[in-house]
């Protein structure tokens, strides 16, 4: 029997390469492809793998293929039809939406999968406890795709999400590893002269604008510390970044027990990508997975300058525990960085006016509470977006 499988954000880099991975296995079939504007990559991607039901959420794209391509395909503008298209649970979901839009999808389509992989960070640290109250009524297991919390899910065997143990009570810390992005090694007073052409070009990973951005500025770590911490129930405090140019050691597990655990690979997403895939089929990605022993023999680690990457001090005295604050710290670095792409803003706002929108008074008063539903969600995601637009730009 085939496997059914649904790709949302199947038009950029996460969705690509897994479509890369599909394109040779006749034991795998797409159900359901999801896309913002990029329809003329989401067509093509249809026509190759015969895949009838899309989702594009841009209003006038979506208007305009629908009136070109309905009577070929099932075409709908939102996440509210999942119960049309599933007739029954599909075997597994990678959701690669890119932001805060990511978390509403991530929510709907858990009841009818069997696993859903997720790349979005941003849905973990604004509703996991909404994701996990809906993980564990329809029994669906997730499976984290960053590859930071794709080695510590692999070293862990999945034993906190899916047996529901306190690793508190066994592990030390987890050191989580960054390559320090383009600007590891330029002066902080070169950082105000940095353009959209230098921070979108990352040393090591190939990614999105938006992703390559928050690597750039290190915002991406702040994320993966708490996302940690959501997935693993870990302590922030007990979560690690070292800069690890290399890109070949990508999480460390230091257990009470004495013992130290260490997952290595190629700096390639696909690696994980896959492994989410096909995690219990050991099978062949045909890649060269030889024990790169010239990086091993030089293996380097720092503690990350925390002048020049000012947005890991959010980390002290964050909560540990989702609350509304989160939803505003990942909107208004959405905002930000939205800004700096558009050229509203230069580089070093994004750092700068994130930490001080965030010490707002009637921003800070969000970590009181916790998210009951998406809409309170949403709620706080707009009037915090238009909160920043108005400090940034009005």
């Amino acid at each position: 029997m085939k496997k059914k499988i649904a790709i949302l954000g199947s038009t950029g880099s996460i969705g690509n390469s897994l479509m890369s991975i599909v394109g040779g296995d006749k034991n795998i079939k797409i159900e359901l492809l999801s896309s913002n504007t990029n329809t003329s990559q989401l067509i093509k991607q249809a026509k190759k793998f015969n895949v009838k039901n899309l989702i594009i959420t841009d209003p006038v794209k979506f208007i305009l293929i629908k009136k070109r391509y309905s009577k070929y395909y099932k075409i709908y503008n939102n996440f509210d039809n999942f119960d049309k298209i599933f007739k029954s649970k599909i075997d597994y979901t990678m959701n690669a939406i890119v932001g805060f839009s990511g978390l509403n999808p991530t929510l709907k389509i858990i009841k009818h999968t069997k696993k859903i992989a997720i790349a979005n960070k941003e849905s973990i640290i604004c509703g996991w406890n909404l994701i996990q109250n809906e993980l564990k009524k329809n029994k669906t297991e997730i499976i984290p795709v960053d590859s930071e919390h794709f080695s510590i899910w692999s070293l862990l065997n999945n034993y906190k999400i899916k047996k529901n143990h306190n690793l508190e009570n066994l592990i030390d810390n987890i050191v989580i590893t960054a390559s320090g992005g383009p600007f590891l090694n330029t002066p902080l007073k070169d950082f105000k002269k940095i353009k959209i052409k230098n921070a979108i070009r990352h040393p090591t990973w190939k990614m999105g604008k938006k992703i390559s951005i928050d690597s750039a500025t290190l915002v991406n770590k702040l994320f993966e510390v708490i996302e940690t911490q959501r997935l693993f129930g870990i302590r922030i405090n007990k979560v690690l970044i070292k800069i690890h140019k290399q890109s070949y050691i990508h999480s460390i597990i230091s257990f009470k027990n004495g013992l130290i655990k260490i997952c290595a690979h190629n700096p390639d997403m696909i690696i994980p990508i896959y492994n989410s895939l096909k995690f219990d089929e050991n099978l062949n990605l045909n890649l060269n997975s030889n024990i790169n022993f010239d990086i091993l023999n030089n293996l380097k680690f720092t503690e990350v300058d925390k002048k020049k990457f000012s947005v890991i001090n959010i980390l002290k005295n964050y909560p540990n525990h989702c609350t509304l604050l989160d939803t505003a710290l990942v909107t208004i670095n959405d905002e930000l960085v939205n800004l700096f792409l558009n050229n509203k803003i230069n580089f070093t706002d994004i750092s700068t006016k994130l930490i001080k929108i965030l010490n707002i008074k009637e921003i800070k008063r969000l970590k009181n509470f916790i998210p009951k539903n998406y809409d309170e969600i949403r709620k706080i995601n707009d009037f915090v977006r238009l909160k920043t637009l108005k400090l940034c730009i009005l």
